[in-house]
């Protein structure tokens, strides 16, 4: 029994020591026999140089899951603005034969649903917002950019309407998140009260609708392409002189619709009926007002060469990002090496390589930090990829390893970004792949299915970040761990 014991415990210390020994291939290297079993943890902060820059143009034509409308007054960062540009078709889109007898429109309503995403001032501020006519035809499916200026009908206001999101004034409130009761019109039956998802209900100019429907001429209702030429489109947008306060931007899902609530007198029956005009494509026209950013935010912009020590800024809506890069990082773990002379041919694998990214103390308040940012490279063509730790890399432990989440650290007490960039450190550190552009920027939060990296507007929130001030708590870190082994071997 002596022996059968010893037996064991010589095969569990065996079993022990062979799956302490790690595979050097699941970082996709090879190493010599002479691997050190030592790992190290070092602060590479200092070797980070991050800088504010414009973000690319955005997408925002089409059907999208939300599209910004709004007017914000930003303490730190100055105004944005986004307004809508949409279709209008003919009922059931296609041709349209007005009923018969004397119409009388009761009312009309412009219906807006609310989709996730508000951000602003949701408490003090008061809105006013604004409907035109386009005087260019807005067509369907095209991939309007956000930096277009659409040919507007000034002249042509055929709606308007003030509201807040107080919670506590129901009569004038947005409530975003809020259901709506509306009275439902039913065709040979009494009306009946009906309770709909969150939305702002504006009124429109009965006139409009007498002339572009009912009183339009049967050519113009033969079809929809027609009617869509003669009517174009509508413009919505926040009126900047009467909105008071910060303002917001309120998220608007692309769906919405014109419904029309009329009588109709054949001579022998009056009866209530409605007719709705379905919008199914929208497009956002946002402006960041750049010149005239206040001055620490366009001295960021303006420093496009030592990078920003003390803040750099994340701005959504297309606004801005940061570009960042490690250009001592490589070469401070290169210069290490040198320290062993009797291993001159050690090199380095990155066990794990985090970056922790820290909103500057104050700025999340009253409004709050993006809920989620995404770190992304470019390639040689200079497109937008992801990071090998965020794609199909084998090394990748997806979205939830990635991070980029606004979450409370609870190491520290702070709220905080990290990402796990391990992949990337170490593919740049063995030359597999080039600094074409890596850069952080905002995404929308609401998308879980995987990392995004492509500019959106689907998300208004905004970060003051600190930056390698070497003084600060707070400054942009990298921490790495890594194992110096024997020289790695070509793949």
């Amino acid at each position: 029994m002596k022996f059968f014991r010893l037996d064991l415990l010589t095969l569990l210390i065996s079993l022990f020591i062979l799956n302490s020994c790690k595979n050097q291939d699941k970082f996709g290297l090879g190493a010599n026999s002479g691997a050190s079993t030592g790992t190290n943890l070092i602060d590479a902060s200092s070797s980070i140089v991050i800088n504010t820059v414009p973000d690319d143009s955005v997408a925002t034509g089409g059907a999208l899951a939300k599209n910004p409308l709004g007017y914000f007054v930003d303490p730190i960062f100055g105004i944005d603005s986004s307004s809508l540009a949409t279709d209008i078709n003919l009922p059931g889109m296609a041709a349209y034969t007005p009923p018969t007898g004397t119409i009388s429109i009761d009312s009309v309503r412009l219906v807006l649903s609310y989709a996730d995403g508000f951000y602003g001032d949701s408490i003090a501020s008061s809105y006013a917002i604004n409907v035109y006519t386009l005087n260019e035809k807005y067509v369907d499916g095209t991939n309007y950019y956000n930096t277009k200026k659409w040919n507007v009908n000034r002249n042509n206001l055929i709606g308007s309407s003030t509201f807040n999101v107080k919670p506590s004034d129901r009569t004038f409130s947005a409530r975003t998140h809020d259901s709506v009761t509306i009275t439902n019109i039913v065709t040979g039956g009494p009306d009946v009260p009906v309770k709909v998802p969150p939305q702002v209900r504006i009124p429109i100019s009965p006139r409009f609708i007498d002339s572009v429907l009912f009183n339009a001429s049967a050519t113009t209702l033969g079809s929809n392409t027609i009617f869509q030429s003669s009517v174009k489109g509508l413009f919505i947008t926040l009126d900047q002189k009467r909105t008071k306060g910060a303002g917001g931007i309120f998220m608007i899902k692309p769906t919405d619709s014109i419904h029309v609530y009329y009588r109709s007198n054949s001579g022998t029956a009056i009866d209530t009926a409605q007719v709705v005009l379905p919008i199914t494509q929208m497009a956002a026209q946002i402006h960041h007002d750049y010149h005239n950013y206040p001055q620490a935010v366009q001295a960021e912009l303006n420093n496009t060469t030592t990078g920003s020590r003390n803040t750099f800024y994340l701005q959504g809506l297309g606004g801005l990002r940061a570009k960042v890069s490690f250009p001592n990082v490589l070469a401070n773990l290169r210069a290490s090496l040198r320290n062993r002379p009797s291993k001159p041919d050690s090199d380095i694998i990155i066990d794990r390589a985090e970056l922790v990214v820290t909103p500057s103390p104050g700025t999340n308040t009253p409004f709050w930090a993006i809920p989620k940012i995404s770190m992304y490279q470019l390639d040689i063509a200079h497109k937008r990829v992801l990071l090998q730790d965020a794609g199909s890399d084998p090394r990748s432990g997806g979205e939830g390893v990635f991070g980029g989440y606004f979450a409370l650290d609870p190491n520290t007490g702070l709220h905080q970004y990290h990402f796990v960039i391990t992949a990337y450190l170490q593919d740049l550190l063995l030359g597999k792949t080039v600094d074409y552009g890596t850069y952080i920027a905002p995404i929308d939060n609401t998308n879980t299915g995987g990392v995004d990296y492509l500019p959106t507007a689907q998300v208004a929130s905004r970060t003051v970040a600190v930056g390698t001030d070497a003084n600060s708590p707070f400054r942009i870190k990298l921490n790495i761990i890594y194992t110096k082994v024997g020289k790695v071997l070509s793949q």
